[in-house]
């Protein structure tokens, strides 16, 4: 399928409040996600991997999910007829949706303040941007290599197989031009990682819900800290697929790697936090991230 690219990064940036007439943006499934960012990217188990031993453990994040009280009241009713106990996985104060008595929760990529134009908008912004966007060039510093996300290879590819709309379609609608050129759905699509299948290889469950006391607050927040991020990280690292288990071993190894700063990211993530409000200068990318160490993009021809 095609698609225009060139001054868009609509699902690599939380635009929308620059055009708020807009529809709402895409969110996955039903339940109501515990933070507010837009276009979430999962990752799968040996992608966290493979962004862990690059150093790029700071560029990670999870996402939990609220569960609605009409839901837990149809969760218990289920169990009750199984003969199986089971109670509301309440943290902080929030019900949380989870299996087993464990909260469940992906990982994906933080984004950070950054000055950037989008969808062809002339005058740059301060928004929420993924961590390996070039604000300049608005192109992905991991495109074409190994550790891009297959949720990002297949964008928009699952939207027009669920006859769901587009970001590029958002795009257009708010005035930035032909974004979508081919509406047709991928005749091979990778596997969507749905269902039960899906649990340790996408969807992670926490094996620890008593240690994450103060932790879901402060990410319902948005003031998650490193060590919050490390807890669930390292879990997805060690999570085996199609079960609940988690290797100590795994999460020790994982931990060894999250702690590991060699990355351009964690000192670029931590600079663009800083300079967050002040002049919105897209080419400051070179210095924040590229005289770190991060891979340069070709622009476009």
């Amino acid at each position: 399928m095609r698609v225009d690219c060139e001054g868009c990064a609509g699902c690599c940036i939380d635009w929308h409040a620059l055009a708020p007439d807009v529809e709402e943006a895409e969110q996955t499934g039903d339940r109501q996600p515990l933070d507010d960012a837009t276009n979430f990217v999962p990752l799968e188990r040996d992608e966290i991997r493979a962004m862990l031993d690059a150093g790029h453990g700071d560029a990670l994040r999870p996402r939990l999910w609220t569960l609605p009280e009409e839901e837990e009241e149809a969760d218990a009713a289920a169990a009750e007829s199984t003969n199986e106990p089971t109670a509301p996985i309440e943290i902080d104060g929030y019900r949380l949706a989870g299996v087993n008595g464990r909260p469940v929760f992906y990982v994906g990529l933080r984004k950070p303040p950054k000055p950037v134009a989008p969808a062809g908008r002339e005058d740059p912004a301060w928004l929420p941007t993924c961590t390996f966007l070039d604000p300049d060039t608005l192109q992905c510093r991991i495109h074409d290599t190994e550790l891009y996300p297959n949720a990002c290879a297949a964008y928009p590819g699952f939207n027009l197989l669920l006859d769901q709309q587009t970001e590029c379609e958002r795009v257009e609608a708010s005035g930035g031009g032909e974004r979508l050129l081919d509406d047709e759905p991928p005749s091979d699509p990778p596997g969507v990682g749905l269902g039960p299948q899906a649990l340790g290889a996408k969807l992670f469950a926490h094996p620890d819900p008593g240690a994450l006391a103060g932790t879901i607050e402060r990410i319902a927040d948005g003031e998650g800290t490193r060590d919050d991020r490390r807890s669930f990280v390292t879990t997805a690292a060690a999570s085996a697929p199609g079960t609940l288990a988690v290797s100590e071993g795994w999460r020790e190894r994982a931990g060894v790697a999250f702690d590991d700063q060699s990355s351009w990211v964690s000192d670029a993530i931590e600079e663009w936090e800083e300079l967050a409000g002040g002049e919105a200068d897209p080419t400051l990318g070179d210095r924040v991230e590229e005289d770190r160490g991060a891979p340069e993009t070709p622009g476009w021809d």
